[in-house]
């Protein structure tokens, strides 16, 4: 027991800069103290006293403001962050390292009995305010965006975005970071890093990236009618902001007049 109190705390230390010291930890974050109450609850789920084990996550979830039923399966060093508003189901599955941020729901699309909740795997976090929803699973090391609503699988180590979820990125991890707890380096909360782009960004940037092809194309076009002595009107257009030398030259070169043909 103490054991896994140990990991909590050294989890939350090294993902939450905010964490002062042990004792703050220990004190003052409702997620951990919502843990610690649904492995109690959990284990006497298990062993059949049900309405004992929901009360307790009752009074969990009154004293912390997140619901855990007690029937859900949570890993090791699992952090809920803020925690307020966190929903999880009852057959939903966690693994280990898993970073749950405010508002998350870990819901049902269905009314039957049986399972019917998400599945995270090992690494994986889920921003403010996602809702992951329905008995599919979120590969290892994923990222789920926040207020994304997610109701498809997602694959290993993808992030997904949006209404509803899109994947927008694969990447891959590296796992000696992880293996030490030193997550920062790779700590992506809330899936919203800047080399991790939305669709619509990605698109955005691909048609300027085709614009400043184009307009190089027009500039070498443009010394080859200079070189060949044909004159013509040029437009006044504005330039892009580029600052490849050679480009910039090229422009220079066009603009110089050039003497008229004999």
């Amino acid at each position: 027991m103490f054991e896994r109190i140990r990991e909590d705390v050294a989890s939350i230390r090294a993902k939450d800069p905010a964490a002062r010291n042990t004792l703050d930890v220990l004190t003052n974050y409702q997620g951990l103290h919502a843990l610690w109450l649904h492995r109690l609850a959990h284990t006497i789920w298990l062993e059949g006293f049900k309405w004992v084990a929901r009360s307790i996550s009752t009074f969990s979830r009154w004293l912390t403001g997140v619901e855990i039923h007690p029937g859900a399966t949570i890993g090791r060093r699992c952090f809920i962050d803020h925690g307020m508003g966190v929903v999880i189901g009852e057959t939903a599955e966690i693994g280990d390292d898993v970073t749950i941020y405010q508002g998350v729901t870990l819901g049902s699309l269905i009314l039957k009995r049986g399972k019917r909740h998400p599945t995270l795997g090992n690494g994986v976090i889920v921003g403010a305010g996602a809702k992951v929803l329905g008995s599919l699973t979120v590969g290892d090391n994923a990222r789920v965006g926040s207020n994304a609503v997610v109701t498809e699988v997602v694959p290993e180590s993808a992030t997904v975005v949006g209404i509803p979820g899109r994947i927008v990125r694969k990447y891959v991890v590296d796992e000696a970071p992880r293996q030490t707890m030193a997550g920062t380096m790779n700590f992506d909360a809330h899936a919203v890093i800047s080399d991790r782009l939305d669709s619509t960004a990605q698109a955005t940037a691909s048609m300027l990236d085709h614009l400043q092809a184009m307009e190089r194309r027009i500039e070498s076009l443009c010394l080859i009618l200079r070189d060949k002595g044909i004159d013509f009107d040029e437009a006044n257009l504005p330039t892009s902001n580029d600052e490849n030398v050679d480009s910039a030259s090229a422009k220079q070169k066009c603009a110089e007049p050039v003497a008229e043909a004999p």
